[in-house]
């Protein structure tokens, strides 16, 4: 349990990774400090951790760095309500899912970002858009209940759905621009329910 641990999350302006952790937390009821860094000055968050990249989370004298990282160590210490299915099978299933979605659909998107051929690319986002409208026939959520892989997912998929004005930020637009829910009435409703569990992202 995390009695007594108090929980530090350094963070920059609309990070989706950073989302994935708010999710997390808002979802086991955790508090939580927020140290926030702006992108031209990441000495704070190199102080802590030793890397320039959010969220690290700082839980008691522990700092862990990468959003999924944080999210299956804050399910360790506080195991309820759960994130992850309590079955082996399946909370495997959900592992495998969080890899690829790592390893595999952000390729996509950063070769964009990385000014990759646009008319090549495209297509793949809007491929795996399909995917998930159809893993998500018949569920309310990626699994079925709420849990890591939309902790995981949503951050980045909800730009199919729109994107704030205020959110200028590049790989962000791309994420807007080449995704949509049109179609997709199952991701729509998905974005919906997450946007419910998702405290407010700036």
């Amino acid at each position: 349990m995390l009695i007594g641990r108090m929980i530090r999350l350094y963070r920059a302006p609309y990070s989706t990774n950073v989302q994935r952790v708010t999710m997390a937390l808002a979802h086991k009821g955790l508090a939580h400090d927020d140290v926030s860094i702006s992108y031209a000055d990441r000495s704070a968050v190199v102080a802590v951790s030793g890397q320039e990249l959010v969220p690290v989370a700082v839980v008691g004298e522990e700092v862990i760095a990468g959003s999924m990282a944080i999210v299956a160590r804050l399910e360790e210490l506080h195991p309820d309500p759960p994130l992850f299915p309590a079955d082996r099978a399946r909370r495997a299933e959900v592992e495998l899912f969080v890899d690829w979605f790592e390893r595999v659909w952000k390729v996509a998107p950063n070769a964009i970002e990385a000014g990759g051929d646009v008319a090549a690319l495209a297509p793949v986002v809007a491929e795996h858009l399909d995917l998930f409208e159809a893993l998500l026939a018949r569920r309310a959520f990626l699994f079925g209940d709420f849990g890591a892989a939309d902790c995981c997912a949503y951050p980045f998929l909800k730009y199919a759905a729109g994107r704030d004005p205020a959110d200028d930020e590049p790989f962000h637009r791309i994420l807007s621009e080449h995704q949509s829910v049109d179609g997709r009435p199952n991701l729509a409703g998905w974005i919906e329910r997450c946007a419910l569990r998702a405290p407010d992202h700036r």
